[in-house]
C-alpha cells in the first residue's frame, strides 16, 4: 500500500493523539494521566508533530482538541468502513476543510485541507482526518487498530504489508508478551 509522506505523518499524528488519551483503570496500575492534561502539553505535541500555524492556544483549544482526539478513538473502534466514513465525514466537515497545496519548513509540494486560520483541533481534524479518509477509501480500515497486549490498549496503523501485526511497539508489548510466554513454558517444562 503506497501512502505519500504527508498522509503518513498525519497517521502518525493522529495515533500519538488517540494514544495520548487516559484508558480505564488497569487492574494494580490505577488510571494513567491524559498526556494532553495541559495547555504545555498541547504545545509540547503541537511542536512534536511541526503542526503549522500554532499561535496561542488555551482551555478553549484544550478541551476543542480532547474533543477531536475522541472522536478520532471512534474511528478506531469502527466496527466497519461505513461506520468509520461517517465518523470521518462528520470531523472533516466540522474543520470547515479548505485544500491547498503547500511547500513550507523543507517539505515539498503537499495538500493540508485546513484553513490557513483554523484552530489546531480543526488543523488536526482536517489532515489527520483526510488522511484516515485515505486508509477507508483504500479499503484498508481493518489496518486501524488497538494494540492486542492486554496491558494496553494504544492505537495504530498496522502498515505491515500481510496485515499481521498485532501491537503496537514490537519492542514494547510485543517483546513483553513473547518472554511471559517463554518464561511460563519453561516454567511448565520444570515444572
Amino acid at each position: 500500500m503506497l501512502i505519500p509522506h504527508d498522509t503518513r505523518i498525519a497517521l502518525e499524528t493522529v495515533v500519538d493523539l488517540v494514544n495520548t488519551a487516559p484508558e480505564s483503570e488497569q487492574p494494580g496500575r490505577g488510571s494513567p494521566a491524559d498526556a494532553l492534561g495541559g495547555i504545555e502539553a498541547l504545545y509540547a505535541f503541537a511542536s512534536r508533530h511541526r503542526v503549522s500555524g500554532v499561535n496561542e492556544l488555551d482551555e478553549k483549544d484544550l478541551r476543542a482538541v480532547h474533543d477531536v482526539r475522541a472522536r478520532f478513538a471512534e474511528v478506531f473502534a469502527a466496527t466497519d468502513a461505513k461506520v468509520a466514513a461517517s465518523l470521518v465525514n462528520a470531523l472533516v466537515a466540522a474543520a470547515g476543510t479548505t485544500p491547498q497545496l503547500s511547500n513550507h519548513d523543507g517539505y515539498d509540494w503537499h495538500v493540508h485541507y485546513f484553513a490557513p486560520d483554523a484552530s489546531l483541533a480543526d488543523h488536526l481534524a482536517a489532515d489527520c482526518g483526510m488522511a484516515l479518509a485515505f486508509i477507508i477509501v483504500a479499503g484498508e480500515t481493518e489496518r486501524l487498530r488497538r494494540c492486542e497486549a492486554p496491558d494496553c490498549r494504544n492505537a495504530f496503523v498496522d502498515l505491515s504489508r500481510n496485515r499481521s501485526r498485532r501491537y503496537c511497539s514490537s519492542r514494547t508489548c510485543g517483546n513483553r508478551l513473547h518472554v511471559a510466554a517463554y518464561r511460563a513454558r519453561r516454567r511448565e517444562a520444570a515444572g
